[in-house]
């Protein structure tokens, strides 16, 4: 029989990957957890390299990239396959250093590159860094692409502020790039938001940006259309570090690093309705696909919480390692 610090390692596939599977980053223990949802057991855990922060799928459920960021100190996404549950050779992103937020859209991963001022995209069907742009920003973070393609959104936690680029039409004949048709230019617009702006979301409409700024507390409202912030929410959420809205976009759910509870507002009425006990601080979010769970990365306490969205109430936990932080959900088609 094997030891029991061995049961659930890396080398350990006792269970296969459920169809509709919760993934879990352990920042301290630099691995990857396949967690069955249904019954929140972990199935595997697989090594993904130094400080892994943020993870995200393929759009068929069979991959997983993983930012190894280090402030800057790394360089690559480590790649797993969650089908034969072991980690694939890692891409390595050379000047890009600190690669930390990261979106899956059109076939290939996008990732901010935190040290390089600057966001780019890695298409897996070639194995090559096809596009980079520089933000021009301080500690460019967390990324957003639209399904179509159109607009990237990053947050820039030490300039406070937000980028919204959007690509232009035209371009010179024959150029080709990471988006369908010709390249064209690309616009960006620097929103300034609050102190420390890091975790946001865009709306299910597409019609607004939500931004937590942890430095003072507050959320930013940007339109989407007319680029401007037209709300400013006292959320009281200092060290706020993601910020998550739920399916249905009727909620916003913020997690803070430094408090006990997860936040959440009601987008109609934009007030806190409710502050839900989760343990010593939070910071990943993920909602379940079918709108009825939310899971939060509970970093200082080891374990991820289950929130019930329907009771607004945690209803368990799983050990998560060390230090967890990055969600990604893997639906394999």
């Amino acid at each position: 029989m094997l030891p029991a610090s061995l049961l659930g390692s890396s080398y350990v596939c006792a269970e296969d990957t459920p169809a509709n599977a919760l993934l879990i980053l352990a920042k301290s223990d630099n691995t990857l957890m396949i967690v069955d949802p249904s019954s929140l057991k972990v199935i595997v855990r697989i090594p993904v390299g130094n400080d892994p922060h943020e993870v995200i799928t393929s759009a068929d459920g069979k991959t997983a990239y993983v930012s190894n960021y280090g402030f800057g100190a790394y360089n690559t996404l480590a790649v797993v396959d969650l089908v034969a549950q072991k980690a694939l050779s890692s891409v390595d992103l050379g000047a890009l250093r600190g690669p930390h937020g990261l979106d899956f859209a059109g076939g290939k991963v996008w990732f901010t590159a935190e040290a390089a001022k600057a966001i780019g995209s890695y298409d897996p069907a070639t194995h090559s860094i096809d596009w980079v742009m520089g933000t021009g920003q301080n500690r460019t973070h967390m990324i957003y692409v639209s399904p179509d393609l159109k607009m990237i959104v990053t947050t820039n936690v030490s300039s406070g502020t937000v980028s919204m680029i959007e690509k232009s039409a035209g371009g010179p004949p024959g150029q080709s790039g990471p988006m369908s048709g010709p390249a064209g230019d690309w616009n960006e617009t620097v929103v300034r938001v609050g102190k420390g702006s890091e975790g946001f979301d865009v709306s299910p409409d597409g019609k607004e940006i939500w931004v937590a700024n942890a430095g003072d507390g507050t959320v930013s409202i940007i339109d989407v259309p007319s680029k401007q912030v037209t709300q400013t929410l006292a959320a009281d959420v200092t060290g706020a570090n993601r910020l998550k809205f739920t399916t249905d976009g009727k909620l916003a759910l913020i997690s803070a690093l430094r408090s006990p509870d997860v936040t959440v507002i009601d987008t109609a009425t934009r007030k806190t309705i409710k502050r839900i006990p989760v343990g010593h601080g939070a910071a990943g979010i993920l909602m379940q696909p079918d709108g009825a769970r939310t899971f939060v990365a509970c970093s200082p306490d080891g374990y991820v919480a289950v929130i019930d969205l329907h009771a607004m109430e945690v209803i368990g936990r799983i050990d998560a390692g060390k230090n967890p932080d990055g969600l990604a959900w893997s639906s394999r088609h």
